[in-house]
């Protein structure tokens, strides 16, 4: 066991990075590593199956922690996108790929029907993890991907309580399915009524029950309990969910949506990503060491044209989509590639239809190899959008294969809402200024105005070369994205210490996290206009107006002291919380102490105008 846990280690360790300098991402290369030790190369691991089901917690993890970023509001906004463009997807994709292998007589429609549903789901895990790491799932067509992504999730329920229907010949045993249900042999109304029980379990332990208990177990002060609890509330949703025959991931990720409101989410979301990415990780190596190499140097042309196939069918079934809904050419080609692999769900349900003689032996391992085929093609469609879109960019944008930097005094990295408002200013004062942004769209928008604006990655050493860093004075990075804001501030400590660095902190945690790589200096996106509004409330409940002026500067100054001292404290817990606490005390202190001199000064003035001349 434990020379399985080093092997995957190691393989992880050296195809990962190896993978992403090369720019391929994170997922291809556990991929490969999975496929270099899987049983059909170097033969170091066994059979996945075992792995592969503790692995598939790392999708529920995720899941859960998107579900934190959501409120049920958000949730309710999406709802059309998830039942209109999810459930379409589903249906178009499962119908062209069922007529396909029934019309060339391939197989019985029992069986091209049960493939069809298999393969019109896509993997959560991969397009998720790949859209992430490239900064692409908050745009418009990751937004799509993440709403059909749901409804796929939603539809593997049906799906499974169909495949017993479509049975071509009666199975010679009673099939013995892992995905087996409590609610087996229940009359429909009371399956319906204990999964409806179930998540209102979810939701109403969610938004009463959550809070005293994190609080409780947040007052013991010990960190692993708080870690252990975070990951008991996810487990025991995973057996809830499995139990009722349901998908774990969306009770998880329904779980998340309901403690978004909660004020330790992000306390939850710390716990939870160190497992989240080691699971997913563990995931992504099983699904490359399960591909069958022997199956594939038998029928090679065969599996690359049902590979070849299935890309280009749902790639053209997800174009007609966003065609009709209006994403334009670049968010539609990345939805579209985004979605183009077989998913995770495909193995479970080609298990469930073998068991029931839906189809036989051969067609299941045929079906699991070319879904695992896609999904490692996935992430090169991916790299090939980016591609592609770099190049449009800049040729749409820039009009020229160089950015022209005419040597700036300033490189300003992300024009959004913040941005603007800091780029005007300097831009006002004389200062020759060269903006960088990721956002395709927002360039457009920016160059319209007679901004120099050009496409890119500020993270980049050979952009920031590009755009002058050599020769300019300073770099502002108003960036929305906080990984990817220390992700350029290191590369320019890296390659231009020489440059002066100003940040844009998203929060507080940010916030240390910036001032630990030693920037010039940095402001909390939100903390000034909170403090002019927090002035502005005084003055209403009737504080003067120099007095409300004062409290806020006093105020100012203490949370700035505040920042520099607490920042070392910050990953411990119990420490943090204890100083936290008593800056609070401290400042309520300093502000009664400033009060009383006040208080003082003007009754000594108001007694002296009283005194005789």
């Amino acid at each position: 066991m434990l020379l399985n846990a080093f092997i995957y280690l190691c393989a992880a360790v050296v195809s990962v990075p190896l993978a992403k300098r090369l720019g391929l991402g994170s997922v291809l290369g556990y991929l490969f590593a999975g496929i270099f030790i899987g049983p059909y190369l170097l033969n170091w691991v066994g059979d996945q199956q075992d792995v592969m089901h503790f692995a598939e917690f790392g999708v529920v993890m995720m899941l859960f922690l998107i579900g934190l970023e959501l409120r049920l509001s958000r949730l309710w906004e999406m709802r059309k996108s998830i039942l209109g463009l999810g459930g379409l997807q589903v249906l178009l994709t499962a119908a062209v790929i069922t007529l396909l292998l029934f019309v060339t007589g391939l197989l019985p429609w029992q069986s091209a029907l049960a493939i069809g549903m298999a393969l019109a789901l896509s993997s959560t895990a991969i397009v998720i993890q790949s859209l992430n790491e490239r900064g692409l799932l908050k745009t418009q067509a990751g937004s799509n991907v993440f709403s059909v992504l749901l409804f796929q999730d939603i539809a593997v329920i049906p799906i499974l309580a169909l495949l017993p229907l479509l049975a071509v010949a009666a199975p010679a045993a009673a099939p013995t399915i892992d995905h087996h249900s409590l609610l087996d042999g229940m009359p429909i109304w009371a399956q319906v009524l204990a999964i409806s029980a179930a998540i209102v379990a979810i939701v109403v332990g969610g938004s009463f029950l959550s809070r005293p208990l994190f609080r409780y177990i947040a007052e013991t002060r010990q960190r692993e309990i708080f870690t252990a609890f975070a990951l008991l509330i996810v487990v025991a949703i995973t057996v809830l969910m499995q139990s009722l025959g349901l998908s774990p991931a969306l009770g998880s990720f329904l779980a998340g949506v309901v403690l978004a409101e909660n004020e330790f989410r992000h306390e939850l979301e710390i716990n939870i990503e160190p497992f989240k990415g080691l699971l997913l990780g563990l995931f992504f190596i099983t699904v490359g060491a399960s591909i069958d190499f022997s199956l594939l140097v038998t029928q090679p042309w065969l599996i690359a044209v049902l590979v070849i196939a299935l890309i280009v069918v749902k790639c053209l079934v997800l174009g007609l989509q966003a065609r009709l809904f209006n994403m334009g050419l670049r968010q539609g080609l990345l939805f579209a590639l985004a979605l183009a692999q077989g998913g995770e769900f495909a193995f479970v349900i080609a298990g469930a239809a073998r068991q029931f003689s839906v189809f036989d032996e051969h067609t299941a391992n045929l079906l699991t190899l070319v879904v695992a085929l896609s999904m490692l093609i996935s992430p090169l469609l991916l790299v090939a959008y980016e591609g592609l879109s770099n190049r449009y960019s800049r040729k749409a944008a820039l009009d020229e294969e160089t950015i022209d930097n005419e040597s700036p005094d300033i490189i300003l990295a992300g024009y959004g809402r913040f941005g603007q408002i800091v780029g005007r200013l300097l831009a006002a004062e004389g200062y020759r200024i060269t903006i960088l942004d990721h956002s395709p769209s927002q360039i457009d928008l920016v160059r319209r105005f007679g901004n120099r604006v050009y496409y890119g990655d500020a993270s980049r050493q050979d952009l920031l070369e590009a755009a002058g860093a050599a020769q300019a004075k300073l770099l502002v990075i108003a960036i929305d994205d906080a990984d990817k804001c220390l992700d350029v501030i290191r590369t320019t400590k890296r390659y231009y210490p020489h440059l002066k660095v100003v940040a844009r902190a998203i929060d507080r945690r940010h916030a240390y996290e910036l001032m630990r790589l030693g920037i010039d200096s940095l402001r909390r996106e939100t903390f000034h206009s909170a403090l002019a509004l927090g002035v502005d409330a005084l003055e209403l409940l009737g504080v003067g107006a120099s007095t409300a002026k004062r409290a806020g500067e006093l105020f100012e100054q203490h949370d700035q002291e505040g920042m520099h001292l607490l920042s070392d404290l910050w990953g411990d817990d119990a420490s943090y919380g204890v100083a936290t606490r008593q800056r609070l005390e401290d400042l309520t202190r300093v502000l009664q102490l400033d009060q009383d001199v006040s208080d003082r000064e003007s009754a000594g003035n108001a007694k002296g105008n009283d005194m005789p001349l």
